[in-house]
């Protein structure tokens, strides 16, 4: 039995999100669907992370276990060839048998992505948050700052987050405009159940003048997620990095 250690990048806008689901299709679904033709096995991956439906990976990170011969070329080049369009095999190496994608993770870096103009690209359909107001992502940037830390971050997460501890470390902020691209990344060691998506709403609404610019500690201290800004559309949300 060998252990590998497998990226991939997805177009998450077809799929409910990553995990295996009984009524919708999966990010997960398809890949072990794929790999067990591949392989001629049952086959059950793990994942590095939880997305959402319709949130997007450039770089996602799974393992899995076999007794098959495959090399770490086969696995790539052969389950390419069985999956669709929207997900792709990047690379496949053989990892100690203690590596598991999730517990082994130390950090993650995500990226939302706005489309700010008025007029929305239907190139960017599933794939930016449409935004037709003044965006000014000087003051995104300054405001995003005040996450880094580690804090309880309770009130930047969805009524349906099950985590009991709700502590993370957020070890970079920053944002970038490239044309009518605003582009927010986030790194930390962990993200709650819409945590991301509720930190770039928030951004939004200080930015509206809806919420005080300076008020994001304030809002960390109450704990309270009907303080925060809306949660943001998963158009826009990739998951970018992943660190071991």
């Amino acid at each position: 039995m060998r252990n590998f250690k497998v990226t991939m990048a997805y177009n998450g806008a077809a799929y409910h999100g990553f995990q295996r689901q009984n009524n919708a299709m999966t990010v997960q679904q398809a890949v072990e669907e794929a790999m067990g033709k591949l392989l001629g096995e049952t086959v059950s991956v793990n994942g590095c992370s939880r997305t959402d439906a319709g949130v997007h990976a450039r770089e996602y990170v799974f393992s899995f276990s076999t007794e098959n011969a495959i090399t770490e070329k086969g696995v790539v080049i052969g389950t390419n060839s069985l999956l669709p369009g929207d997900i792709s095999i990047l690379d496949c190496k053989v990892v100690d048998d203690s590596f598991h994608a999730r517990y082994n993770c130390k950090g993650k870096e995500y990226e939302y992505l706005i489309h700010n103009h008025p007029v929305r690209d239907p190139f960017l359909n599933k794939m930016a948050m449409q935004y037709k107001y003044p965006l000014d992502e000087k003051l995104l940037d300054r405001e995003g700052k005040q996450f880094v830390g580690t804090y309880d971050f309770r009130g930047f997460c969805s009524a349906d987050c099950t985590q009991e501890n709700t502590v993370r470390t957020i070890s970079s902020f920053s944002a970038e405009r490239q044309g009518d691209l605003v582009r927010l990344k986030v790194a930390g060691n962990g993200f709650l159940y819409n945590m991301v998506r509720i930190m770039v709403g928030t951004l939004i609404y200080i930015n509206e003048g809806k919420l005080p610019q300076g008020c994001i500690k304030e809002l960390i201290e109450k704990k309270d997620r009907t303080a925060a800004g809306v949660t943001v559309p998963p158009d826009g949300l990739y998951l970018n990095k992943v660190y071991y």
